[in-house]
């Protein structure tokens, strides 16, 4: 597995080699970042000779400090797609700062927005600087937000006071990313089967029926789902989006197309989760030829199609259905009334009128509402950081309903 690991601005910077040393031993690949500040205690040559890859310090133009290129400029994107863990080791309260409020002005702190990866920071500073209020204000922000804190140790510290402060351990910092990790793959064994993206239902040969789905959510889930060791079979609707690394797509473009997709699938699954906008009418009979333009008022004969999410849940067994609601009033009564009509075990609904909350968007603002009476709502979150809270109400809502143990790899 690839660890990337930021190195920040502060003494305990020269610990980070060692640290490098101790992951590769437990088979780990590491990729370093270092930030302008910890260049100042720190050689990169350092760290490139003990991690035996080029160390990242600039956002544009090389690790050399040479001209801006395209492929620099898009770097923190594929080294966020190919990490497994972000790992920053010291963190400053600069650092610590910076990825509470989401700010983005160096390669670490960019890649940091960019990957979807779990995050461990162990935090080094003055004791002042610990304790000061900002500083656990942004602790807990991350924390709440799921990042894995490893607290500093007390001690004697570089500027001759006393107290908490002192990075952690190397040991302990290597044992929190195995920890981190390993909660990570609370799927494996899994199938989840997740449907995304929009349906078209033709009206003649040029024109059809869709809606405004960009996939984005159902993709992030099924993104987030292969991280956390599932198997992944994404049913998609016509999407300009990358299948998510490991993530077997089946394409199709209609609402039949898309049932039969499901139907075939659904017996494998542990997990079902219908975050696609399908259709809900199509033209009974679509012309053969292109209808032309008249003057004339046009009159198109529509026919329901099959509500997939109510049809496959009508025999889950123990399997887990999720579906979704996009909703423009009375969000809270409509997605109640669907989790009873559909027999699902979860609806994820929101206001597709909110500020943040709309199609094609990177972030979205959802309320769970689960089959055991529950009701959790969401800030705006991006849609990656949602996948995975929809995943953690799965996990939380199996084990209420069946029993984690008993229903893990139930096929019923």
């Amino acid at each position: 597995m690839r660890i990337t690991l930021g190195v920040t601005g502060g003494v305990a910077a020269y610990k980070a080699a060692e640290l490098v040393r101790l992951l590769q031993k437990d088979g780990f690949s590491v990729q370093v970042v270092m930030t302008r500040g910890a260049r100042e205690f720190v050689t990169p040559l350092t760290f490139a000779a003990l991690s035996g890859q080029k160390v990242i310090t600039d956002l544009f133009g090389d690790s050399s400090g040479g001209e801006a290129n395209l492929e620099s400029a898009i770097e923190h994107i594929a080294v966020a797609q190919r990490t497994d863990l972000l790992l920053v080791a010291p963190a400053t309260a600069d650092i610590l700062a910076k990825f509470a409020r989401g700010i983005a002005d160096d390669f670490l702190t960019t890649l940091h927005l960019a990957s979807t990866a779990p995050v461990v920071m162990a935090p080094a500073m003055n004791v002042n600087m610990w304790n000061h209020a900002a500083t656990q204000e942004n602790v807990e922000k991350l924390r709440a937000r799921g990042v894995k804190i490893v607290d500093p140790d007390e001690g004697y510290l570089a500027c001759g006071m006393t107290g908490a402060g002192r990075l952690a351990g190397q040991n302990a910092i290597v044992a929190a990313v195995r920890e981190t990790l390993k909660s990570q793959r609370d799927l494996d064994g899994e199938t989840v089967l997740i449907t995304a993206g929009p349906t078209r239902e033709d009206l003649d040969p040029v024109r059809y029926i869709s809606n405004r789905s960009s996939g984005k959510m159902g993709y992030a889930v099924a993104e987030a789902a292969a991280r956390r060791g599932a198997k992944v079979i994404l049913v998609s609707g016509p999407v300009n989006l990358e299948v998510p690394a490991g993530v077997e797509r089946i394409d199709v473009r209609t609402a039949r197309e898309m049932h039969n997709a499901v139907v075939d699938r659904f017996a494998h699954a542990s997990i079902a989760i219908f975050a696609a906008a399908v259709a809900d009418y199509r033209p009974v009979e679509p012309h053969t030829e292109k209808i032309k333009k008249s003057y004339a008022a046009l009159t198109i004969s529509l026919e329901p199609t099959t509500d997939i999410l109510a049809e496959v849940a009508k025999n889950k067994g123990q399997r887990i259905v999720v579906g979704f609601a996009a909703e423009t009033d009375r969000v809270a009564e409509n997605a109640r009334k669907k989790l009873s009509a559909k027999n699902a075990d979860l609806i994820v609904a929101n206001d597709v009128t909110a500020e943040g909350a709309g199609f094609d968007q990177d972030t979205n603002i959802v309320t769970l509402f689960s089959r055991d009476g529950r009701d959790l709502a969401l800030p705006k979150l991006t849609k990656n950081e949602v996948a995975q809270r929809i995943l953690d109400e799965v996990l939380r809502l199996r084990g209420v309903l069946h029993g984690t143990a008993e229903a893990k790899r139930s096929r019923v």
